[in-house]
């Protein structure tokens, strides 16, 4: 793991794929990301809005780029090659088109996370299917945690009249971790009303406390166990405990409740113990005699979070800007408290109305997004500023990181004669055997998009093929060629 190469509260502007190239592998500690869903619509904030102007069209189409892309993936991750040729074929060129783009960029994502980072993909089911797929192939199907089910709205005009189809009411978001130990902060949820007036029927009648009777005996003995517990009737009908500083009763009126090996059941908890319960009144007797402990409702933590979120609703309220695809700061905040802690670093690669960074600037963790559009920084600084009140704002940038965890790398140049041997002489663009002379070092990934000087991204081409290319990538020369 390395540190981050860039501020917290940093936000660029442009292709996300640029930025994170640059950024340094091993330095993210959870990334959500919104990304579209190749949902084929446009979308469009109102006239008058926070986010007036904001707007992206969501569908795809394949051409040459995205092909030498694929290509090129072919050598880098053989699986997601495979899922996104399966997707051409089972549902055509604009799934192709939507997959490459986003497995270049997942890719990225995955290069840097830290080992004990988290990533939700938020997405729906139009591609749900084929990204979990991409996922499996870029994360590792092991690194798969969860696949979680969000009710984004009530019933609405999908199951109208006419419409042979269930209705559509719910976004996946797919949850990896990047390995074998990741961060983790349990989160529980309020208990269901039923449950609570089934099991917690019982109320103090000093405290109005609800409360559930729980047992004190266990099946197997352990420590001091072994004991009689004594109980006396009041008059009322009432049962206490043996407190002898309180009931100064004759032997006589005491019953005696014994546990032991002859009814295979033994007390779960010492003399002692049972008695501190007594006196602290946690104790409520059956008609029998048989003490019980109170478990109070007040002192239960919830239900741990399940993989079936019911309980956001998708109402924005006072939060609304008017951004096309605007998710609830309620769910990233959920998000984000089970999968990080203060100070670890939050990426948004889709970061649009910044819903995620304002959640996170909330939680105090550190953070940074990436959008096409310069609204995004606009709209986490007015956002922000509502919280703090004077606020220097985010920093806005639109030239890609640097990357610093790679040390100290020789010049480039350097590699030409180790290139020449591994090519055999011949150049990678035109596939034509050249004398050593003629072959030029050229970046794979230019420098200017994010590129290292790292052997990896080094590859040798004619000295006419590499002023051809010029500043492009190998796909989008490729492309025009």
């Amino acid at each position: 793991m390395s540190a981050p190469n860039f501020a917290s509260e940093s936000i660029w502007t442009g292709d996300n794929l640029a930025v994170l190239r640059g950024i340094n592998s091993g330095c993210v500690d959870l990334i959500y990301l919104d990304p579209p869903f190749n949902s084929n619509r446009l979308y469009e904030a109102p006239i008058g809005s926070k986010a007036a102007g904001a707007s992206f069209k969501d569908a795809w189409t394949l051409d040459d780029v995205d092909v030498y892309e694929h290509g090129e993936l072919a050598d880098r991750n053989p699986a997601a090659y495979s899922v996104i040729e399966a997707a051409r074929q089972s549902h055509g060129k604009g799934m192709q088109s939507y997959l490459i783009f986003m497995a270049v960029r997942l890719l990225e994502m995955q290069r840097i996370l830290k080992s004990t980072g988290s990533i939700y993909l938020h997405c729906d089911t139009t591609a749900g299917h084929y990204l979990k797929l991409l996922m499996d192939s870029v994360f590792g199907a092991a690194n798969f945690k969860t696949s979680i089910a969000w009710k984004r709205s009530v019933a609405h005009s999908d199951t109208k009249q006419g419409r042979k189809q269930h209705g559509r009411i719910q976004d996946t978001l797919l949850f990896y971790v990047a390995g074998a130990r990741w961060t983790w902060n349990p989160v529980y949820v309020d208990y269901d009303p039923e449950y609570v007036d089934g099991f917690y029927r019982h109320t103090e009648t000093e405290t109005g406390r609800r409360y559930r009777k729980g047992d004190l005996t266990a099946a197997k003995p352990g420590g001091d166990t072994l004991y009689d517990w004594r109980v006396k009737r009041r008059k009322d009908g009432d049962w206490v405990a043996d407190l002898e500083d309180e009931w100064m009763a004759p032997r006589d009126e005491w019953e005696y409740l014994g546990v032991g090996p002859y009814r295979n059941r033994y007390w779960a908890y010492s003399k002692t113990k049972m008695r501190e319960f007594a006196h602290q009144g946690r104790l409520v007797y059956a008609s029998t005699g048989m003490p019980n402990y109170k478990r109070y409702l007040d002192e239960m933590p919830g239900v741990p979070l399940q993989d079936l979120w019911t309980d956001i609703p998708v109402a924005l309220g006072k939060e609304r800007t008017g951004y096309p695809t605007q998710k609830p700061l309620a769910l990233l905040d959920r998000i984000i408290r089970a999968s990080s802690n203060e100070g670890d670093m939050v990426l948004d690669p889709f970061c649009g109305c910044a819903t995620t960074l304002v959640a996170a600037d909330r939680l105090r963790r550190k953070w940074a997004g990436i959008d096409l559009s310069a609204l995004a920084v606009k709209l986490v600084d007015d956002r922000i500023a509502e919280d703090r009140g004077l606020w220097g704002g985010a920093t806005a940038l639109t030239q890609p990181p640097k990357r610093t965890d790679l040390g100290t790398l020789p010049n480039y140049r350097t590699h030409r004669h180790r290139l020449y041997g591994e090519q055999e002489g011949v150049c990678v663009g035109c596939e034509t055997h050249f004398p050593f002379r003629v072959m030029e070092v050229d970046h794979i990934l230019p420098r200017s998009r994010g590129g290292t000087d790292h052997p990896d991204n080094l590859q040798l081409l004619c000295s006419g093929c590499n002023r051809s290319k010029a500043g492009r990538t190998m796909a989008e020369w490729r492309a025009a060629q």
